[in-house]
């Protein structure tokens, strides 16, 4: 991964962005106003935009953007994490192409950010606010993410329409992880029971991985395979089920993001 960008400059680059699109598009001048120039940081503007998403008649815009500055402000990690998440984006999807859009458009990008104040929640046992913010967020951004499942840093959801990540799922550091893709159980059974995927891992569209299974760091996952095994490190696995067909000639594949069957 490239050095990623101090916080404060990246929050100077999003500002410096919405100055711009109130310049040439009226029409937005109100939205980057609300979103992003009336407030003072990035958490702030986070906030905002978290809440004014996932609002409901139930659960106003207020309830929630103070659920989020309470989860954000205590995570002294969380502005790192999020300037990580944004990078990620930015140097992995190529129909990104600014801090701006990452930051305002990208509803991965939101429901990653939503989930790990869920995950806040969680661990202050606050497991119905959790939970209805897990619904939340499956609703409006078509993400599915258990409050207790793991997540590291430089994570990019992309696309992110029907994704689903279980309870006792871990995702570690600089994973890229397209639409569709399931990391889930078995069956019935409770206890320790979905993948534990490492870091610098790509899982392509589609994908589904059940069981306690590891995927080794950075492995590829080809799109629609069905993962029913552990997958060695540096590995690439397709088809259903899964088999290893070659092996990574990149530490990352997740940054590569080079979806084709070779290394």
């Amino acid at each position: 991964m490239t050095q990623n960008q101090p916080t404060e400059l990246l929050w100077e680059k999003i500002q410096t962005g919405a100055r711009g699109i109130s310049r040439s598009e009226p029409s937005l001048q109100a939205y980057m106003q609300n979103a992003i120039l009336n407030h003072r940081s990035l958490l702030s503007a986070l906030s905002f935009l978290l809440a004014n998403k996932l609002q409901c008649k139930s659960v106003t815009e207020s309830v929630l953007r103070d659920i989020f500055g309470l989860a954000f402000s205590s995570n002294i990690e969380i502005e790192k994490t999020i300037s990580d998440d944004i990078q990620a984006l930015i140097e992995r999807d190529s129909a990104c192409h600014s801090f701006l859009s990452a930051f305002t458009h990208y509803k991965g990008f939101h429901a990653l950010q939503a989930w790990r104040a869920a995950h806040w929640l969680w661990h202050q046992n606050r497991k119905s606010l959790a939970f209805m913010l897990q619904n939340r967020i499956s609703v409006v951004f078509g993400v599915d993410i258990h409050p207790a499942a793991k997540i590291g840093k430089g994570v990019m959801f992309d696309h992110a329409t029907g994704i689903v990540v279980g309870e006792t799922a871990v995702i570690e550091d600089c994973v890229s992880i397209l639409q569709g893709v399931t990391l889930g159980g078995t069956g019935k059974e409770g206890g320790d029971r979905h993948p534990k995927v490492r870091s610098g891992v790509l899982i392509g569209p589609g994908a589904t991985i059940l069981g306690n299974i590891e995927i080794g760091e950075g492995s590829k996952i080809i799109a629609a395979s069905v993962v029913l095994k552990d997958i060695p490190p540096h590995s690439i696995a397709s088809g259903v089920p899964a088999e290893v067909i070659d092996v990574m000639k990149t530490d990352s594949p997740a940054e590569k993001m080079d979806q084709s069957l070779s290394g």
